[in-house]
C-alpha cells in the first residue's frame, strides 16, 4: 500500500471528475495528462506500475471493442436516416392526438435507448420532436422532458442499454436474459408510472399555443453553412430498399446480441453487416463496403476517456485505495441483505447524479465483487441495487447524464426557451427520487419472493 500513490491518484481522479463539469474544456486532454501523472507517481514505489502489460491488462478491451462497433453502427444508421424516418412516421401519424403522440414518442425512444446509447437516441429524436411541435403550434418542452426522463430508465433493461451496463455485464458475465428477467418487471412498472405522472403533472399543464420568438423565426427562415436547421424542417426522404435492408440488418443485429454471449463478437459481426448493407461510392464510382469511411465519422473521445478511467481505477486498486473503500463498506453495520442493497442503491445513485456514472461504475465493480466473495450476501439483490443505482441517478442533475446535457444543448439551439437547466433539474430530480423509491420497493419484493 502506497500513501503517496493513493493521494496523487486520488487527487487526479477528483480533478478529472471536476473537469467534466466544464464543457468548454477538452476533457480528453486532461484525462491523458492526469493518467500520465498518476502512472508516473505510482511507478515510484509500485513495481507493477512500471510495466506496460499492467496498463494493457487494466483496460476492458471487450467493452472498448463493443463501444467502437456500436458507435460506428449508430453513425451508419444516422447517415442512412433510418431512425429519422421512424421518428418522422410517428409524429406524422399521431400529430392530431397530442396525448397519444406523447406516449408513442416516449415509449419508442425508451425502447430504442434500451438497445442503443441514450445520447444517440436523444440526438435523433430532439429535432424531430421540435419540428412536429412547431408545425402544430404546441410547446415541445413536455415532450423533451418525457423523452429525456424515460430514456434514462431504458438502460436498466438490457446489458447493452448503457456503457455502464456493458461494463457490469462483462465483469460479472451476465447475459441478456438475466437482465430481461430480473429488470424487466421494474422497467415496465416504473415506465408506466413515469408516463402517467408526466402526463398528469407535465403534459396536461404545459401544452399550450406558442408565440414564435425572434430566435425561432430566425432558425426557421435561415440555415447555417451546412444547412442543418433547414434540413430539420424538410420532409425526410429515404429509398425504400435502403429502409428495408437496414431494418432487416437491425433485427439480425438484435438477435446477435441476444444469442452471442461475447458482446464484442456480436458487435463486430453486426458492424460488418451494416457496412455491407450500406456501401459507399468510391473513387471508381462504384459502390463498395467502406468500413474506414464510417470509422472516420465516429467520435472516439468517450472511448479514449473510458480507457483512461480504466487505468486510473486500476492504479487505485494497486495502491490500496479501492481496498480501503471496500473495507469501509464491509465494516458498515449492515448485515441485513436488504439494508446493504438499499445502501448501495442510494450511494451509487447519489454519486451518479453528481458525477458521471462511468467512474462510479468502475469504482464499485470490485467492491461488489468483494462483497459477493465474502459469501455473506446474496448475488441478485446486490446486482439489482448496483445496476439500478448507477443508471437511475443520472436524472438527479443534468451533468449526471450525457443525454440530459444534450437535451439542454439542443433545446437552446432550437429555441425551446421553456426548457432550462433549472427546470430539468427540478423535474428530473423529482423523478429520480421516485425511481429510487420504486427501486427500493422492487428490491424488497425480490428479496421477499426469491430469497
Amino acid at each position: 500500500m502506497s500513501l503517496l500513490s493513493q493521494i496523487v491518484v486520488g487527487i487526479c481522479f477528483l480533478i478529472l471528475i471536476v473537469i467534466l463539469f466544464f464543457d468548454s474544456n477538452d476533457y480528453l486532454t486532461y484525462s491523458v495528462l492526469l493518467m500520465l501523472i498518476a502512472a508516473g507517481v505510482s511507478a515510484i514505489d509500485l513495481p507493477e506500475a512500471r510495466n506496460l502489460e499492467t496498463y494493457i491488462m487494466a483496460i476492458e478491451w471487450e467493452v472498448i471493442i463493443f463501444l467502437i462497433a456500436m458507435f460506428t453502427i449508430v453513425e451508419i444508421l444516422i447517415e442512412a436516416r433510418i431512425f429519422h424516418k421512424i421518428a418522422k412516421s410517428i409524429v406524422n401519424r399521431y400529430r392530431n392526438n397530442i396525448r397519444k403522440m406523447f406516449y408513442v414518442i416516449c415509449i419508442v425512444s425508451t425502447l430504442m435507448a434500451s438497445i442503443l446509447e441514450d445520447l444517440s437516441v436523444a440526438i435523433i429524436f430532439i429535432p424531430i420532436i421540435v419540428l412536429a411541435c412547431r408545425e402544430i403550434k404546441i410547446n415541445p418542452s413536455p415532450f423533451l422532458l418525457g423523452m429525456t426522463i424515460c430514456i434514462n430508465l431504458a438502460s436498466t433493461l438490457t446489458p447493452f442499454g448503457s456503457a455502464e451496463n456493458i461494463m457490469i455485464a462483462n465483469y460479472f458475465d451476465l447475459s441478456f436474459t438475466f437482465f430481461l428477467f430480473n429488470f424487466g418487471p421494474f422497467f415496465i412498472v416504473s415506465t408506466l408510472i413515469t408516463l402517467v405522472l408526466l402526463d398528469y403533472f407535465v403534459l396536461s399543464k404545459e401544452i399550450k399555443k406558442e408565440r414564435r420568438s425572434a430566435c425561432e423565426s430566425q432558425i426557421i427562415t435561415n440555415s447555417d453553412e451546412n444547412g442543418n436547421e433547414k434540413e430539420m424542417l424538410e420532409d425526410i426522404q429515404i429509398d425504400k430498399m435502403t429502409l428495408i435492408k437496414n431494418s432487416v440488418a437491425l433485427v439480425i443485429f438484435i438477435l446477435l446480441l441476444l444469442f452471442i454471449h461475447e458482446i464484442h463478437v456480436a458487435g463486430l459481426i453486426g458492424l460488418l453487416l451494416f457496412v455491407f448493407v450500406n456501401p459507399k461510392t468510391g473513387e471508381s464510382k462504384k459502390k463498395k463496403p467502406q468500413l474506414s469511411y464510417f470509422l472516420r465519422k465516429v467520435d472516439y473521445k468517450l472511448i479514449y476517456f473510458f480507457m483512461c478511467l480504466f487505468v486510473l481505477v486500476h492504479l487505485m486498486e494497486l495502491n490500496g485505495t479501492v481496498g480501503l473503500l471496500e473495507e469501509s463498506i464491509e465494516n458498515l453495520p449492515l448485515n441485513n441483505i436488504f439494508l446493504l442493497s438499499v445502501f448501495i442503491l442510494i450511494i451509487t445513485s447519489i454519486l451518479s447524479g453528481f458525477l458521471d456514472n462511468a467512474p462510479v461504475t468502475i469504482i464499485f465493480l470490485p467492491i461488489i465483487k468483494i462483497l459477493l466473495n465474502t459469501g455473506l450476501f446474496e448475488f441478485l439483490p446486490l446486482l439489482i441495487a448496483f445496476v439500478l443505482g448507477v443508471n437511475l441517478g443520472g436524472n438527479f442533475l443534468p451533468q449526471g447524464s450525457a443525454a440530459d446535457m444534450m437535451t439542454l444543448e439542443l433545446s437552446k439551439k432550437y429555441c425551446v426557451e421553456d426548457l432550462t437547466y433549472k427546470k430539468l433539474t427540478k423535474v428530473g430530480g423529482l423523478f429520480a427520487l421516485i425511481h429510487i423509491i420504486l427501486g427500493i420497493i422492487y428490491l424488497a419484493i425480490v428479496i421477499f419472493l426469491f430469497l
